[in-house]
């Protein structure tokens, strides 16, 4: 089989219930370490450098895709993680903490169902009794399900939609700022859905919207205070969300300008230079890791 990293490659088409298990996913696996070395089809493990050396993260929606990915990458950089997630995702959840270990990092883990705001708080309460501190807040976690018509968009799953990819958010930053001090960073997962309103995700896309503005109000609200926000907005990547709320016509053409979608670990770099004093003067920015789709804003 062709490297994942190929460009040529064809996403495998593939069914699953939600929330998608990435230990289920067809090959090629997502990866959470590796990076594409050339033009070839060759890859690279990540090459760290102390970057987040004794920082404490906490990362939502950590078992697995993007979150996993950013777990990984952190302990490789010296960061100690608290991974939320799903009590259905509990075997991914253990791998990245088999993972993260590996390497020398702590991750706890917490199974929770994140829509509600006292189990927001109860991710905060946990990491700080695991971890004593926060230094860095990735909202990952995320909710979609295609739909094509608004028609046919029912109202509890819009509701749900929110609850999860937005609502979550504003909780759980508003309860980890209380812990934080100045070098603090915020990092929100948003979407190119946002810039270009993809129709058969119309409430997933309105959620990605209001985390781009929510990225930039709270960065105003925080930069003076030493706390910066920002955000990275994908394009495709290939996570167990996509084979667990795509059709099959909807995966098929899952990819972008370089002919593949993304792996993981590409949107995790990205995370990695937010979190860290590489970005020291970036704050209320969103990072387009979308494989080459032109966007403004």
């Amino acid at each position: 089989m062709a490297s994942q990293f190929n460009k040529e490659r064809e996403i495998p088409v593939s069914s699953q219930e939600f929330p998608g298990k990435e230990h289920k996913m067809p090959d090629p696996q997502a990866t959470r370490d590796q990076l594409p070395a050339d033009g070839e089809g060759n890859k690279m493990t990540y090459r760290a450098a102390d970057k987040l050396r004794g920082k404490r993260a906490i990362i939502t929606g950590g078992d697995s895709g993007i979150g996993a990915a950013t777990a990984v990458l952190f302990a490789r950089e010296g960061a100690d993680s608290t991974i939320a997630y799903l009590p259905d995702e509990e075997k991914d959840a253990q791998e990245t903490r088999r993972q993260v270990e590996e390497l020398g990092a702590q991750c706890h883990l917490i199974a929770v169902d994140m829509t509600s705001r006292g189990n927001c708080k109860k991710v905060v309460d946990f990491a700080m009794d695991k971890m004593g501190g926060v230094d860095i807040l990735f909202n990952n976690l995320a909710y979609q399900m295609v739909v094509e018509d608004i028609a046919d968009l029912s109202e509890d799953q819009w509701v749900h939609t929110f609850n999860t990819n937005i609502h979550s958010f504003f909780y759980t930053s508003k309860y980890a700022l209380a812990h934080m001090k100045r070098g603090a960073t915020i990092i929100n997962n948003a979407s190119i859905n946002a810039y270009i309103g993809r129709p058969d995700l119309l409430d997933y896309t309105s959620t990605k919207g209001a985390v781009v503005s929510f990225t930039r109000g709270l960065s105003n609200q925080y930069l003076s205070k030493g706390i910066r926000v920002n955000a990275v907005a994908p394009g495709p990547v290939w996570t167990p969300l996509i084979p667990a709320t795509m059709s099959e016509k909807a995966q098929k053409e899952f990819t972008s300008p370089m002919g593949r979608p993304a792996q993981p670990s590409e949107i995790a770099a990205c995370v990695v230079f937010l979190a860290s004093s590489d970005s020291s003067c970036v704050s209320a920015q969103t990072i387009h890791c979308n494989g080459g789709v032109v966007v403004n804003g």
